[in-house]
């Protein structure tokens, strides 16, 4: 009996919770969804991935705005710049790299990078302020206050969008620039606040 207490007790290698802050979350999926993570191969691995996205864009405020990425993290880039004020005039030669000077853009555009954000627009609501469906928008977090002329990125009971954003007589109103889309009144009830200013506009020039 004794030698057999002896080789009971005491720790077994990999016996015991895993050392760090990790831990064990359960839940439930619908059978359909169940059957598609089965065919997967590193299931714990897709699920930590698409769980970290996903809180990821919930954080940085995605909605059925677009894909936000934060201006810290995108790679610095120099480009040749003419301060020559070209006008619809004469020509100007522009092919003298003497004459240039480089400038970072993002820093240009970004002034704030620490609180800037870069969002490629779905849908056409501010068409007529110059936004387009697809285009790049960039957005201040620190500027919270946005004229009625501005673009204001707004989020609305969960839910984000770009509009302009007044008060008349007291009542706050979400705008669209463009003329199917009907303005949006913000009831005492709802959840409503301006996430950011939009800053600049890129997009490509059209044909």
């Amino acid at each position: 009996m004794e030698d057999m207490k002896k080789g009971r007790g005491g720790a077994r290698p990999g016996a015991g919770r895993p050392k760090g802050d990790s831990r064990m979350i359960s839940f439930r999926v619908p059978g359909k969804l169940a059957e598609r993570l089965d065919g997967i191969g590193n299931r714990t691995g897709f699920i930590r991935e698409s769980l970290e996205k996903a809180l990821e864009e919930k954080e940085n405020g995605i909605g059925k705005v677009g894909k936000v990425i934060p201006a810290g993290q995108v790679e610095r880039m120099n480009i040749p710049f003419f301060d020559l004020r070209v006008v619809a005039g004469f020509p100007v030669p522009l092919d003298n790299d003497e004459k240039s000077q480089d400038i970072d853009i993002l820093s240009m555009l970004c002034p704030h990078p620490e609180a800037s954000y870069l969002i490629r627009v779905n849908g056409d609501s501010m068409i007529d302020a110059g936004v387009l469906n697809g285009d790049i928008v960039i957005v201040d977090k620190s500027r919270r206050d946005p004229s009625p002329r501005e673009i204001a990125m707004c989020e609305l009971n969960g839910e984000y969008t770009l509009k302009h954003f007044l008060k008349e007589d007291g009542q706050g109103w979400l705008v669209p620039a463009n003329p199917e889309y009907p303005r949006i009144k913000i009831a005492p009830g709802d959840d409503f606040s301006v996430w950011g200013t939009v800053t600049y506009i890129i997009h490509k020039a059209r044909d």
